[in-house]
């Protein structure tokens, strides 16, 4: 029921809407996945690739019941769960 797609990539733009939905700041996003402030800034602005900081960033949203949509044809987004 649940499919992650291991390794695929978020873009900078789904990183910036996720902190969207859940109202967080870069501070509190930053808190949550355990890295500074100015890598979530990098990876907001420019998705360079997966790497650790990413992995962090994504699995903190991911935590807190954001939904990655791969780009399937309608385009890549982002969803709170219910």
């Amino acid at each position: 029921m649940h499919h992650k797609q291991k390794g695929a990539m978020v873009t900078s733009a789904q990183i910036r809407a996720a902190r969207g939905l859940l109202n967080w700041t870069v501070r509190d996003l930053a808190e949550k996945a355990g890295v500074h402030r100015n890598t979530v800034t990098r990876a907001e602005t420019d998705a360079n690739g997966p790497g650790t900081a990413q992995a962090a960033i994504r699995a903190a949203l991911e935590a807190a019941g954001v939904e990655f949509i791969p780009e399937n044809g309608g385009g890549a987004g982002v969803r709170l769960k219910k």
